[in-house]
């Protein structure tokens, strides 16, 4: 994919807006953008487009991140509102939302595709196409088609935390290598740095005093 360095680039992290909703599986996206604004010097969120936006730099390259106010399953308002205002290429927007078809920890990348039921996407998608990119953050699935509402908008669990405070800080970590359109060394990055660290190699071995 080849990196169009004049263009700005959309980062939004799907949510729900409340307290209520912040510890929630469903707003995974939120909990990632706010730790990227935390990583980088980026402004302070101004609210805009129905959504709260902080401007910065990723990689030498005008970088917004947007957390839209309109609720889940709206989320297609504001982030179409921002990318037909600034003329956004469908591959200049990064969405970051969970996805129960990955367990929890997991991370992939990808472009275009279908909703997979997540209504987030779908109402982007409907708002601007399918071909824009998706951080998708696995979440684990609970089992049943019957459950899985209570179980996104329920909270992470103290066990989550285990994988999930390591994986929201290294996805900010790698982010520049996603910002300059590297989608393959941002996925590499973020596995070296989930990595466990190697044991130590055994000391040399010392006969013993007679």
């Amino acid at each position: 994919m080849a990196r169009e360095v004049d263009t700005p680039i959309l980062i939004a992290g799907l949510g729900n807006p409340g307290r209520e909703y912040a510890r929630n599986r469903h707003n995974v996206g939120f909990m990632a953008i706010d730790r990227i604004h935390e990583r980088y010097a980026f402004a302070p969120f101004k609210t805009r487009f129905r959504g709260e936006v902080a401007e910065g730099s990723l990689s030498g390259r005008k970088t917004f991140l947007l957390k839209p106010m309109t609720f889940m399953n709206d989320s297609g308002i504001a982030v179409g509102a921002f990318a037909k205002f600034y003329k956004l290429p469908l591959n200049a927007i990064i969405v970051i939302h969970d996805d129960l078809d990955l367990v929890g920890g997991k991370m992939r990348v990808k472009t275009g595709g279908g909703d997979g039921g997540h209504n987030g996407l779908r109402s982007i998608t409907s708002a601007l196409g399918a071909g824009y990119r998706r951080l998708r953050i696995g979440i684990g699935h609970p089992g049943t088609k019957e459950r899985v509402y209570g179980y996104v908008l329920g909270d992470f669990t103290r066990a989550d935390e285990d994988w999930l405070t390591p994986l929201l800080a290294a996805i900010s970590e790698a982010l520049p290598k996603l910002a300059a359109d590297d989608d393959a060394g941002f996925m590499n990055k973020v596995t070296v740095l989930l990595a466990p660290p190697k044991p130590a190699a055994p000391g040399p071995l010392h006969p013993k005093d007679d």
